[in-house]
């Protein structure tokens, strides 16, 4: 087999990590234009993330390398000035205001085009060379796991014909959505007619610019119009179910504040029930009471308001009052956490029991609470009226979802408490409400379709899901995306969701990664202007296709991941399921319900079966696979099976970038590890990768709702991997430790190579947060390149121990106190003297004293003043075995003076003296080395480089004079 001569890529050798998680973390809060706005998916990744790392995947890193049957690159200092000048490229692409900037993208694209060519001249005389070496066509790019499509999407942007796929046909819809539809219809002009309002309302400007029809403007101006039309339709059909209130003279003589409204009718936002069951008390058995979290509906400073029930014999009704409310106000009815709340009337204690016995029954009743209407400075809180609550029961729907819900305890928390079946999470009037505008989706497509002809688009009758491109596509293409707007008022637009009392808005059903019990819900308006309406989804949606790339082509489909053969001779990215952590098809059933009634005409085999595919899902759910343990093997084998398609598929030039997302992190002294994460990346070696690459990215924000679950999603990793040699060899445990030693200070040096800021001081690529996991990556390069690491009895090394091995590294968790003292210290001031109060603060936190320091003979101190002691400063007459307090620190440079002064032979003699603190200061001096070369503290930096370079000889000379410790246990 004739070998691929490829450079390492940039993504295997160094990142601007600190400004890729910048943007990630900043794209968060973005939400105009952005996909995510198009249809809700779970753990999406930030567009940032994903278009930094499909860049650094395909350009060649600028460093020297030999080998493998050719040379490349150049010297380690014009690699630096090259390899910052990609950096300069990754953090312009970044940056959300970059994301359709042609000047920007297109200075990516040149490069990626740059170093493919490159590939292709090293590859010339390759056999296959005319099938995977083609200097004029990119290869293609595959995600296999495409999900929310974020990497699909930033793979096409970047100018690689994109592919993407996925099991469930919610994920594949939108990935249709984004990359397959907008460059089918590119470029065209909107076939709709414009709707009266914006005739009216449009200035010529803003008229005039929608005259650009480039992109997929057009195709979103005609979601924009059939949207306006479907609205006005379903009002003329059900907008009598959704009243508005009339203020009277009585609200206002109840309700001073309400005379500025006196007369008007005013638009309701939100209705506010709350969930009732018959009393326990039996003097109050026939009264349905309200389980009631809280009766605070706004918390704003100034514009408080609350509920006040008022009990009258054994009846009760709710009135709103505007001020601060009363403490007893907070809980509303609840006494604990769960089902656990207070009769209104007998003040009894409602238990769990009852509750979930009431709900099982198909008691669990409603009563609304308050109304949530337009006022002309914000929201307007109004006591429920009888007349709006006969007019919300009058709604009778003519079908609803019968699947059920999942047993699954983790993630669906209605079943035991009567809502077993997704219809059972909506109101009738919900239930209309969807029903009404999914029912109109087919019509605005019949509308589209003889507009697009009328406007002289041709047609063939051929479909969208046969690659249909004239009208009766063209409509149906307008049509998936009206279904999306469904899903958006669906997920506000369920009994699952509630008022924040804080912000004045919803809490939408898919706040957290499940769908838990909601007590006191919020039904939205579906024709308001604000949130929850079909109207808002509608703009979002379309604001969202104005800005997707539309240029090269794309192409989704249905697929197995296990199974798949997409993948072959393609660039792989992907961002497969984490474990145990999101059951995917579980909660998209939420959506496909909703989908589907939309879209099965247009989609027949995507939409065939009554609910999403679950059976071949690869989440390790206990629920599905008879327990934990079941959960795990099922996993494993099928993540691994999906794996080693990717690894015997991908295109054998570019490496393959898994995601992995952090969960149950457990920090020990041996650095910090999840059970999930040694489970995937151990998946990843045996489907047949070597691990390259472990880049951390913060993609996931701190303060979603799932973060306070047993499902929370941490910081994500990018793994970098590359298909391991067939032939691989076997290497010993000690062998294993010493190619760490080797290899990993030049990749924290090329890691830490970064540009230089306005004071002219060198900034780290990498920050040293991130350190400890970046170097992983190299570390399991080693680990993971052979078939196995062996220990001393024979037996195969785990992923768990090969990641203490690494973690020790850079772990700090091996200095003592005094040591972690003196490395914060030097980190803030060098060798400068520094203030004593600032050194005795940061000695007490880090459990010790200036006193204690200067007795170790680390420090100076006198006069108010604290500083570290230079190595040159020490006592050549050390002894260590008299010493009653030796530091890390102080071993390190004693070290360093005696090489400096005396040579490795002294040196490893001293070593020896010091065994049991050897791995730490080791450590220790590539921790300084690194905060050196990131400081531009040269001089000192050539210090602990001297001593990390002469390190084997100084282990060989320690050895030589016989005094080897126990810590060498480490290499036996």
């Amino acid at each position: 087999m004739t070998p691929i001569k490829s450079p390492k890529k940039l993504i295997e050798v160094a990142l601007p990590l600190d400004d890729i998680n910048a943007a990630a973390a900043r794209e968060k809060s973005i939400r105009h234009g952005h996909p995510s706005t198009l249809h809700l998916w779970w753990a999406r990744r930030p567009l940032a993330a994903a278009r930094a790392v499909i860049f650094a995947q395909m350009v060649n890193d600028p460093g020297y390398q030999q080998g493998d049957g050719f040379k490349y690159g150049v010297n380690k200092q014009e690699a630096a000035k090259k390899r910052e000048k990609l950096f300069n490229i990754l953090r312009e692409l970044v940056k959300w205001e970059n994301t359709n900037n042609e000047a920007v993208l297109n200075q990516a694209r040149e490069a990626i085009m740059e170093s493919w060519r490159e590939i292709c001249t090293l590859n010339k005389d390759h056999p296959d060379a005319t099938e995977l070496f083609n200097p004029n066509k990119l290869p293609g790019f595959h995600d296999p796991f495409a999900g929310g499509g974020a990497l699909p999407l930033e793979a096409q942007r970047l100018g690689l014909e994109s592919h993407a796929s996925d099991l469930n046909p919610v994920a594949v819809t939108i990935n249709k959505a984004m990359i397959e539809i907008p460059p089918k219809f590119a470029g065209r002009a909107p076939v709709g007619p414009e709707p009266a309002t914006d005739k009216i309302s449009k200035k010529k400007a803003t008229k005039d610019a929608f005259e650009d029809w480039s992109g997929a403007k057009g195709l979103a101006e005609d979601v924009r119009r059939y949207g306006a039309w479907m609205r006005e339709e379903a009002l003329k059909r059900i907008g009598h179910l959704y009243p508005k209130v009339l203020v009277t003279e009585a609200m206002v003589a109840e309700r001073p504040d309400l005379a500025l409204y006196l007369g008007d009718e005013l638009t309701v936002i939100a209705w506010l029930w709350a969930r009732t069951v018959k009393s326990p008390s039996p003097a109050f058995a026939h009264v349905e009471v309200p389980l009631a979290s809280t009766f605070i509906l706004s918390s704003k400073t100034g514009k408080e308001a609350y509920v006040e029930p008022v009990v009258q014999g054994d009846s009760y009704q709710f009135t709103v009052k505007v001020g601060t409310p009363p403490l007893s106000a907070k809980n509303g009815t609840k006494l604990a956490r769960g089902a656990n709340f207070e009769c209104l009337l007998s003040k009894a204690p409602i238990e769990g029991k009852h509750v979930k016995a009431e709900g099982i029954a198909g008691r669990l009743g409603q009563r609304l609470m308050a109304i949530v209407a337009e006022g002309k400075k914000g929201r307007v809180y109004l006591s429920p009226l009888s007349e709006q609550q006969v007019v919300a029961n009058s709604a009778i729907p003519q079908w609803k979802p019968e699947n059920a819900l999942p047993d699954d305890p983790r993630n669906f928390w209605t079943l035991s408490y009567g809502l077993e079946k997704y219809g059972d999470l909506f109101t009738p009037r919900q239930l209309v409400a969807l029903n009404t505008f999914s029912d109109l989706v087919g019509e605005a497509i019949a509308r589209c379709r003889d507009d697009a002809l009328a406007a002289g688009m041709s047609d063939d009758g051929t479909g969208l899901d046969a690659g249909g491109t004239g009208a009766t596509a063209y409509a149906q293409a307008v049509g998936v995306y009206l279904a999306s707007a469904i899903s958006k008022v669906a997920n506000i637009g369920s009994s699952i969701a509630s008022w924040m009392s804080d912000r004045g808005a919803f809490r939408e059903t898919f706040a957290r990664q499940a769908i838990p019990m909601v007590w006191d819900f919020a039904e939205s308006n579906p024709f308001t202007d604000g949130g929850g309406s079909f109207s808002m989804a509608i703009d979002k949606g379309a604001m969202s296709v104005d800005a997707l790339p539309a240029n090269n082509e794309g192409f989704v489909v249905q697929a197995d991941a296990q199974t798949q053969t997409i993948s072959r001779n393609k660039v792989i990215s992907s961002d497969p399921p984490y474990y145990d952590n999101i059951g995917y098809a579980d909660l998209s059933d939420f959506f496909y319900v909703w989908l589907r009634k939309s879209l099965r005409p247009i989609f027949p085999g995507l939409y065939a079966s009554m609910a999403v595919p679950k059976v071949e899902e690869l989440v390790a759910t206990p629920y599905r696979h008879g327990g934990k343990e079941g959960a795990e093997a099922f996993f494993l084998d099928g993540m691994g099976k999906a794996i080693h398609q990717l690894a015997e598929q991908a295109h054998p030039a570019f490496p393959v970038t898994i995601y992995y997302a952090f969960k149950q992190s457990e920090t020990k002294a041996d650095g910090t590890s999840s059970a999930g994460w040694e489970t995937f990346l151990q998946a990843v070696i045996d489907a047949g990768f070597a691990i390259n690459g472990t880049w951390p990215v913060r993609t996931e924000g701190a303060g979603r709702m799932i973060a306070l679950g047993t499902n929370a999603l941490a910081s994500s990793v990018v793994l970098v991997c590359n298909k391991r040699a067939a032939n691989a060899d076997s290497i010993s445990r000690r062998q294993f430790i010493r190619e760490l030693n080797r290899v990993l200070p030049e990749a924290l040096d090329e890691m830490t190579q970064g540009s230089i800021d306005a004071l002219g001081i060198s900034q780290s690529a990498v920050a040293p947060v991130d350190l400890s996991q970046a170097i992983i990556g190299p570390g399991m390069g080693i680990f993971s390149k052979y078939s196995a690491v062996l220990e001393a009895d024979g037996s195969k090394m785990s992923v768990k121990t090969a990641l203490q091995l690494i973690n020790r590294f850079l772990a700090e968790d091996d200095f003592d106190n005094d040591t972690q003292f003196c490395l914060h210290w030097f980190e803030q001031q060098g060798w400068r003297v520094g203030k004593f109060g600032e050194a005795d603060v940061l000695a007490r936190a880090k459990g010790t004293s200036v006193a204690g320091l200067q007795e170790a003979g680390v420090i100076s101190s006198g006069q108010g003043e604290v500083q570290l002691l230079k190595w040159t400063e020490l006592p050549s007459d050390w002894a260590p075995e008299r010493d009653i307090r030796t530091p890390v620190w102080e071993g390190l440079h004693q070290l360093i003076r005696i090489l400096n002064s005396e040579g490795a032979s002294s040196a490893g003699a001293m070593l020896g003296r010091l065994s049991d603190k050897s791995d730490a200061i080791r450590s220790l001096a590539y921790r300084l080395y690194t905060l050196c070369e990131r400081k531009g503290w040269a001089q000192e930096a050539r210090a602990y480089n001297e001593l990390v370079t002469a390190w084997e000889a100084i282990q060989s000379a320690m050895a030589n004079s016989g005094q080897v410790g126990e810590s060498y246990s480490l290499d036996l």
